[in-house]
């Protein structure tokens, strides 16, 4: 019979992973027994943390080992029974406990390190042709990508965020100055000082203190751009927000609006504006329904930047 999970190829990749993870841990499970270490193998991975760390809090012991806090709580609740470890107050804060290691848990685990582990090691060396170390490394990179995007972020937001803070890249100052050329000449005229932002987005926006957002797919690369550009006065513009017209109605713009206006309140900043005009419909609506307000003085303020401009608004948090 044909295997489905390996005809499913990468869209199966979890429920393989779990089928060879359920193997290998019940294999391990009769090896430690046949040794006479009386020991789940995934206890293994706290009495390690214990041994090299020392005494560990139960939410130090989860950042370092990378089970849920449920599931460490099983694992310390069986280890403690097994007399293993100790759960004593914790001298630094008497609301946590503090884990320890025990001299029988000290011995179990010198037992498995000296009896089982070389034995296992050369086991997975040939169950990898060799290659285990290739293994291990693709596997530390899958989870690094997963800690910092999850499986689900990555179905159901497909992009990924680039921030720009102090010196652009020849490659995103060309998709800057395309992507926002190509919107503003296709819907008005590119004015003198959107060719100076354009032309030399470090000058006129990093070295000023300012930030560029990029917004990316895998498929695309850079799809959409947006600038926060101090001003002579302290203020920060919202500036060439732009997507390509290939991934307009995905949502992009929105969920690089978001991001922009997210970063603008870490920074802290109190004047945050647009300018636009009354033709994108679109573009206002969204600024609308992420807080921005018209604001008759800041058209007063800023208005004249652009001929085009005929819409200014004012970002108002609604925290």
């Amino acid at each position: 019979m044909p295997d489905i999970l390996q005809d499913l190829g990468h869209v199966a990749l979890g429920s393989r992973l779990k089928r060879l993870a359920e193997r290998l841990l019940a294999d391990a499970a009769v090896i430690l027994e046949q040794a006479g270490i009386p020991v789940q193998p995934s206890h293994l991975a706290l009495l390690t943390a214990l041994e090299r760390y020392g005494p560990l809090s139960i939410m130090e012991a989860v950042a370092t080992v990378g089970f849920s806090q449920p599931a460490m709580t099983r694992t310390v609740a069986a280890l403690r029974g097994a007399r293993l470890i100790t759960t004593d107050q914790n001298p630094g804060d008497a609301r946590a406990k503090q884990i320890a290691l025990t001299d029988a848990g000290r011995a179990i685990l010198v037992k498995t390190q000296e009896r089982v582990w070389p034995k296992v090691g050369s086991a997975v060396s040939d169950l990898a042709g060799g290659r285990e170390q290739e293994l291990l490394a693709l596997l530390t990179l899958f989870e690094t990508h997963l800690a910092e995007r999850s499986m689900l972020q990555r179905v159901t937001n497909p992009f990924s965020l680039i921030q720009v803070a102090d010196t652009i890249t020849p490659e995103l100052a060309k998709a800057f100055y395309d992507i926002n050329a190509a919107w503003i000449s296709a819907m008005f005229k590119l004015e003198e000082h959107d060719i100076d932002v354009l032309s030399n987005p470090q000058v006129e926006i990093l070295d000023r203190g300012g930030e560029i957002l990029f917004i990316a797919t895998e498929q695309h690369g850079v799809v959409g751009t947006c600038a926060l550009m101090p001003t002579e006065d302290g203020a920060v513009e919202l500036t060439k927000m732009g997507v390509l017209d290939s991934l307009r109605g995905q949502k992009a713009g929105e969920h690089l609006l978001a991001a922009t206006l997210a970063r603008a309140e870490e920074r802290g900043i109190e004047t945050l504006f647009l300018l636009t005009n009354h033709t994108c419909e679109a573009a206002i609506h969204l600024y609308e329904k992420l807080g921005f307000v018209h604001d008759p003085e800041i058209m007063t303020r800023y208005g004249c930047s652009y001929e085009r401009c005929d819409v200014a608004m004012r970002y108002r948090s609604k925290d």
